[in-house]
């Protein structure tokens, strides 16, 4: 099955990237690995279209309809890799929407699993560059915004790929409520100082971080990821940085 043109017509309108009026470097790398086994198929082929995020033909996107219950607030994981952050935020918050993205096939699918196996229904899944949702949601529609271990692009000829620019944070501090928060991690550390050289100094957020330990330890309520193991592991540190989105009427 990990042959494109062995893939069924309707998972193919979830997993291939329509974006021809994307401009801007891809961020992402490969979106397949492994094949996927005959139950991971069937995930894809059948759960997966009733939880994919639609974008509209009109380019407007009301996170909050995707859901049929109330919601009390709305977040957003941007490359959720495993699914297993953004799963267990969901267990813990079910009053809460959330929408994540991802395009390696095989995290997808992997999310997919964990959403069957825990009853989870407040999540909803877009499996495309996450820059073409942002451009459709409405300002202040997201309270909250996770970031976990992007890639680091290490190699200077890749910087333009970097997830963390002026750009997007320009564009997340327009969808995100006043006081919401963004929350990002890196166990590279060449990546912490390009991401702190600009939040540190965009108008609309803050860095509250006041001691080391402020950002060198994982809140409480901020389950690990396997990035995170994996680091720790390898004998890097990681950094997680918890930084809040201005009111607009400052």
């Amino acid at each position: 099955m990990g042959e494109t043109g062995s893939r069924p017509r309707a998972a193919a309108r979830f997993l291939t990237c329509a974006d021809p009026g994307l401009q801007d470097p891809r961020l992402f790398g490969r979106r397949r690995g492994r094949a996927l086994r005959v139950g991971q198929q069937t995930l894809i082929t059948e759960l997966l279209p009733r939880v994919a995020v639609r974008l509209p033909p009109s380019g407007y996107l009301d996170p909050r309809a995707l859901f049929a219950s109330p919601l009390r607030a709305m977040w957003l994981e941007i490359g959720f890799g495993g699914g297993e952050h953004l799963a267990l935020q969901a267990q813990c918050r079910p009053e809460v929407g959330f929408v994540g993205c991802e395009v390696f096939e095989n995290g997808v699918v992997k999310l997919l699993a964990q959403i069957v196996h825990h009853g989870i229904d407040n999540i909803r899944i877009f499996a495309n560059d996450a820059r073409l949702l942002i451009a459709s949601l409405p300002r202040g529609s997201i309270d909250r915004v996770f970031i976990l271990f992007p890639d680091p692009w290490p190699k200077h000829r890749h910087h333009k790929r970097r997830i963390i620019t002026r750009q997007t944070l320009d564009r997340l501090a327009e969808i995100m409520n006043d006081n919401g928060e963004l929350r990002i991690a890196t166990d590279d550390s060449d990546y912490l100082c390009w991401i702190l050289e600009r939040v540190t100094v965009h108008p609309d957020f803050e860095w509250p971080a006041r001691r080391p330990r402020d950002w060198r330890e994982r809140p409480y309520d901020w389950p690990p990821t396997r990035y995170e193991e994996k680091a720790q592991l390898a004998g890097r540190s990681p950094a997680f940085l918890r930084l809040m989105r201005r009111p607009r009427d400052q």
